[in-house]
């Protein structure tokens, strides 16, 4: 079947071997290379890689595997590496090859997006599964392949799947590639505006969209992409980077880098994130299939708190001052519009003088972010009164791993699982760093002290011998018996005269 002509795509073609990272002094070719990448993401949410001739075989015998394995079979498979297959259970060819080259084509799209933010390349290098992956470690991030051929003949969706009339979606990881054998998929620019992203498609070309998680980690630097699928009459490959469970999601490095974080981009686990996105778009998804007048607006137009915020810091317009042409600006960009004497709106002149406060803009600025730390607060108290009731739950459940005394063992070699409790020391406390597999090797066995209390049960702990700090979850530590802790009292004070004579 021909594939029918298409548009030619407005997004920034970036070669992937341009904004590969590499050793050495960089080129002018990688610099215009992830301008370009940087500047097509912001003006247009998305942007297109060519790969090299060699991925762009493999992803061409992936994408024919898929549509020999999904005729007259499902319609859909989620490819994770490092799964084990379950008996009976059959997987498209040349996924492993395909997760590899995508995965790789992705990682450097996110060292060229840091790279422009002016941190390192490898910052968010932490926050993703290792490479490779260790033994027995099932990858977080994730391959779907989709074949919606028979999908729209039958006229049923699988999950995972767009349906045929897509809603406007977002992923929630950190950035998505897409690769296809036909155009279908439609992109909505910063003004509200969906355009077909991938009119020239094709196993070379990946579409490049970004992720709720880059946009926090990124304090809002990095805009979310908005997509929907036009034509499922396709074979398509789609790799979402996903941060793994472990990882602490903050804004630390564009702090320092020296940009303005909004307090609403607050440190919070992975997991944590994922789920929370999760039910939000869940939430969208119901209100959106929902019968109402006005559903067709509902992503494109601002939401208030756009509207309310600082384009540039996102900080809310509590300092709002007008202009004489009668736009408000607050925050950095009213410095910005100071400095150039000009309106970026309306291109009037401004005179510095002449502004004076847009005391009601403010009024509402400050309602709406009041309104939006008690939102915060109120999930916060819901998830901690879930646990509490999960935890509730499992007490009778929980009949092994006592000692003598009868208390519960909480420490890492408690035979039992003792998945209720989450914050089994206290500040202050001496514990033992036992460790994991991600636990630095100065750390594992050294005696420390809890400093700080994070989200579900992780620790800042202080090790005692060298005074360094890292963050672990409970089940990393255990009390030091007390046996030690009386021995160690008693040869302080030893200690204390042999240093005196």
């Amino acid at each position: 079947m021909a594939c029918p002509p298409c548009p030619p795509s407005p997004l920034a073609r970036v070669r992937l071997d341009d904004v590969a990272p590499h050793d050495g002094a960089a080129a002018p070719g990688y610099a215009r290379a992830v301008g370009a990448l940087a500047a097509s993401l912001a003006g247009r949410g998305a942007a297109v890689l060519e790969l090299p001739a060699a991925d762009a075989a493999v992803l061409r015998c992936a994408l024919e595997s898929a549509r020999a394995f999904f005729r007259g079979r499902h319609a859909a498979y989620l490819y994770r590496a490092g799964r084990t297959l379950e008996d009976g259970e059959l997987s498209p060819a040349c996924m492993a090859d395909a997760f590899r080259c995508l995965g790789k084509a992705a990682r450097a799209a996110l060292c060229a997006i840091a790279r422009h933010l002016r941190l390192r390349t490898d910052v968010f290098n932490q926050l993703l599964d290792d490479t490779p992956l260790p033994d027995n470690e099932v990858s977080s991030s994730e391959l779907l392949v989709a074949y919606s051929h028979e999908q729209l003949q039958s006229g049923h969706t699988l999950m995972g799947c767009p349906s045929r009339s897509s809603m406007p979606q977002v992923d929630r990881g950190f950035v998505t590639l897409v690769a296809s054998d036909y155009p279908g998929i439609e992109v909505c620019d910063p003004n509200g505006h969906w355009y077909l992203a991938d009119g020239v498609s094709g196993p070379n070309n990946l579409l490049l969209l970004t992720g709720r998680a880059l946009s926090h980690v990124t304090a809002g630097l990095c805009p979310i992409s908005q997509y929907r699928v036009t034509n499922e009459n396709r074979a398509s490959l789609t790799f979402r980077l996903v941060p793994h469970a472990n990882a602490i999601l903050d804004c630390s490095p564009i702090l320092a880098a020296g940009h303005c974080i909004r307090q609403v981009y607050q440190p919070i686990p992975a997991s944590q994130f994922m789920d929370d996105s999760y039910a939000e778009e869940h939430a969208v998804s119901s209100h959106l299939e929902e019968p109402s007048e006005s559903q067709g607006n509902f992503v494109s137009d601002p939401s208030l708190r756009s509207v309310l915020s600082d384009p540039l810091s996102g900080a809310f317009l509590e300092d709002a001052m007008v202009l004489q042409c009668g736009h408000s600006f607050g925050g950095v960009m009213l410095k910005k519009v100071i400095e150039m004497a000009r309106c970026t709106i309306c291109n009037g002149e401004v005179d510095p003088s002449s502004l004076f406060p847009n005391l009601a803009l403010r009024a509402v600025a400050t309602v709406v972010k009041m309104e939006d730390d008690r939102r915060l607060f109120h999930n916060a108290a819901l998830r901690k009164r879930r646990k509490d009731v999960i935890e509730h739950k499992d007490v009778p459940k929980r009949t092994g791993s006592r000692k003598d005394n009868g208390e519960l063992a909480l420490d890492a070699e408690s035979p039992v699982a003792f998945k209720g409790v989450q914050y089994p020391f206290v500040v202050g406390e001496r514990v033992l760093i036992m460790g994991n597999k991600r636990t630095p090797e100065k750390f594992i066995g050294k005696e420390a002290v809890i400093t700080s209390q994070c989200l579900n049960g992780w620790y800042l702990v202080k090790a005692l011998d060298s005074g360094e700090s890292t963050r672990l979850q409970y089940r990393s530590l255990r009390k030091v018996p007390e046996l030690q802790l009386q021995t160690q009292a008693r040869l302080q004070p030893l200690a204390f005269l042999g240093g005196r004579q």
